[in-house]
């Protein structure tokens, strides 16, 4: 193949140094947001936590000069242009009610999903468009190398016209202690990211049909624990995703954790793994493609960075892309109530036992 280079990094602004003030001082952005944000050149200047101690932590560890005692008092610093939200979805439509009243707020970064409902979701949305602000969502698997270098593939038609694709998860997640009063857990929480990827990748479905069965390890109440779910297109194309986070029983079995994605065409056939699930060792995202362009042989490109910390330096650069030039982020959040939707119709196919239609869930 004469192109090799896939686009697996994210444009940069022109302009670096927007004042970001970071709302959260957990994992996310003690370790992914923030050591992104310093490699790529960006200017974190404030933080804020529910804990000012382990902002104050943070704020050392990372050399954030100013450490405000409440969020409210950080989203009210005249200094800050961005906003950065880290905290539990349940927690992000009141911070944004503060910030659109703040005129020197001029973009927000919310972590996905979004809100723990579309309609809280969709006020968030509306608050910020009426209010001027660039609103992007934290839907950072867009950026995982492997997908970015994908969705490239997909696009010069290397695998002609898609026919069906899977992603294969076998991995534990740490379920934060916010979600033991939700029902919704596995689909709303980790599978967004595989729901949003599908968006990304092949656009809207026609069809949404979802099945699951509750986690024995997961002791508080929940309805998707493990979680089967497939996308249907109008050209009967098909996106289909098996979350297991059963995946390791225990002590005295032997462990065999991953993230497994392929994709078939008429002309071609992609396959990789995501690094994710052996974080913090960096373990980067693979690929692997053939097509009848360049017959009988497969290409293997490689690249050094992984999917945390370094895709967060994608999440908030196309944010900041978008305030520098008054356009729409990449990850919008009206983009992005698409992909709640798709999860509004997973949890309705769950319930009613049956295949929905996307259009009965989304708003367009």
């Amino acid at each position: 193949m004469d192109n090799l280079d896939l686009n697996i990094r994210p444009e940069m602004p022109a302009r670096k140094d927007f004042r970001i003030g970071c709302i959260g001082s957990g994992f996310i952005m003690r370790d992914c947001h923030l050591v992104a944000y310093r490699d790529a050149g960006f200017n974190p200047v404030a933080i804020a936590s529910r804990t000012y101690d382990n902002a104050k932590a943070v704020a050392e560890l990372r050399n954030i000069k100013t450490v405000h005692r409440t969020w409210e008092e950080l989203v009210q610093d005249s200094d800050i242009e961005i906003l950065d939200i880290a905290f539990p979805p349940d927690r992000q439509l009141e911070v944004v009610r503060l910030a659109v009243k703040m005129k020197h707020i001029k973009g927000v970064l919310c972590q996905k999903p979004l809100a723990m409902n579309t309609k809280e979701a969709r006020e968030i949305v509306e608050l910020c468009e009426n209010a001027g602000i660039k609103i992007a969502v934290n839907s950072n698997m867009r950026y995982d190398q492997s997908m970015r270098a994908l969705k490239t593939i997909l696009e010069r038609g290397y695998l002609g016209q898609p026919v069906i694709a899977t992603i294969e998860m076998r991995a534990i997640p740490h379920w934060q202690d916010f979600l033991h009063k939700y029902e919704h857990l596995e689909i709303m929480n980790m599978g967004i990211h595989h729901i949003d990827v599908f968006r990304y990748l092949f656009g809207d479905p026609q069809k949404v049909t979802a099945v699951t069965r509750s986690d024995p390890r997961t002791k508080f109440p929940h309805i998707d624990g493990i979680s089967q779910y497939t996308f249907q297109y109008a050209n009967e194309f098909m996106a289909t995703s098996l979350d297991d986070v059963w995946a390791w029983p225990g002590e005295g079995t032997e462990k065999d954790i991953y993230i497994k994605w392929r994709v078939e065409g008429l002309s071609g056939m992609a396959q990789g793994t995501i690094g994710w699930p052996v974080y913090p060792e960096r373990s980067p995202s693979t690929l692997a493609y053939t097509t009848t362009q360049a017959p009988n042989q497969w290409f293997r490109p490689t690249w050094d960075e992984v999917w945390f910390p370094d895709a967060f330096q994608g999440t908030m650069a196309q944010l900041l892309r978008a305030v520098e030039s008054d356009s729409e982020p990449e990850i919008g959040g009206r983009d992005n109530l698409k992909t709640m939707a798709a999860v509004d119709a997973c949890y309705k196919s769950i319930a009613e036992g049956r295949t929905v239609l996307f259009s009965e869930v989304s708003d367009s």
